[in-house]
């Protein structure tokens, strides 16, 4: 196995760990939908809350061993994990409102420019041409799936006249915190933590953060076999085996490349949500789903490069 994994440069291989994470994380929306008694604020506190324990208990030995370095970066530990807690919140919140496509486009969409912007304050990083085109056609591309989402049937969102913009308003704060504990991460990483240390300690901490909201929210997972199971999917698949990837990927690529292609989730749950939930998108969002796939390719590294030191 690594004899092939060897034949592929870092920055490409991080990009394939992001990608399939992306398309993991695309299958939450529609499968958080098979559980309707669930709230969105239960649903996203068992995905990460639960998905994140699981991380730092995969990572026990790799914390201890650097807890020297990660008590050093409290700050930027805390910074992470509060961004953890909040993004499913908002998140799930903004799928069940705006429905399964347009929440999950906006929330992942705006990912890519909340990262930049994050890179470019923090660090003074200066973005490469080839990344502003692929950002720019990847989130023209959300733009499209957005604005066609805007007047597609949304089945299970709600049909208030309030309920879509503000899915809007919390798919952008779940974007925002996304590219925010993703910078975090990666900082991390770059200053010398393994990834499996540095997601199991932002992860964990913020598992532990969404505890109260899943003790208070969490009651109706427990009601019959079919919640259960939506609940345990999200924690052990899109959640923790999904995290674990990216942390590989953010071992490899900037933060702000790994934003960028995890917009390949808002391809998997639009049409996901088409086939599916049977949302209906026309052909606008179809041209916004080939947007985002040529995004991707712009996107995704080529030039070899020595893989970073990561988990």
């Amino acid at each position: 196995m690594k004899a092939v994994l060897g034949r592929f440069n870092g920055p490409l291989l991080g990009a394939l760990f992001v990608l399939a994470a992306s398309a993991l994380w695309g299958t939450t929306g529609t499968v958080a939908t098979f559980a309707p008694s669930v709230s969105p604020l239960a649903i996203g506190a068992v995905a990460m809350g639960v998905g994140g324990l699981l991380q730092a208990l995969y990572a026990v030995q790799p914390i201890a061993s650097q807890w020297g370095s990660l008590r050093g970066r409290w700050l930027l530990v805390s910074l992470g994990a509060g961004a953890v807690a909040v993004y499913p919140l908002a998140f799930y919140s903004s799928m069940h409102l705006a429905g399964v496509a347009l929440g999950t486009v906006v929330s992942i969409g705006s990912a890519p420019l909340a990262s930049a912007i994050i890179e470019r304050l923090a660090e003074r990083k200066v973005l490469t041409r080839r990344w502003m085109l692929g950002a720019l056609i990847g989130v023209a591309g959300a733009g499209l799936l957005c604005f066609a989402g805007g007047g597609a049937e949304r089945p299970g969102a709600l049909a208030e006249h309030w309920a879509a913009p503000t899915g809007i308003v919390l798919g952008l704060l779940a974007g925002v915190t996304y590219a925010l504990y993703s910078w975090a991460a990666h900082r991390l990483i770059s200053g010398g933590v393994s990834s499996r240390a540095a997601m199991g300690a932002v992860f964990g901490l913020g598992g532990v953060l969404l505890m109260p909201v899943l003790a208070v929210t969490g009651g109706p997972l427990l009601e019959s076999w079919g919640n259960f199971t939506v609940g345990a999917y999200m924690a052990l698949v899109p959640m923790f085996a999904g995290y674990v990837l990216f942390g590989w990927g953010l071992a490899r690529v900037r933060a702000s490349t790994a934003t960028g292609l995890s917009l390949m989730e808002t391809v998997v749950a639009a049409v996901l949500a088409v086939v599916v939930v049977g949302e209906r998108l026309p052909a606008l969002g179809w041209l916004g789903v080939v947007m985002v796939l040529a995004s991707l390719f712009v996107l995704t590294p080529r030039q070899p490069a020595r893989p970073q030191p990561g988990g």
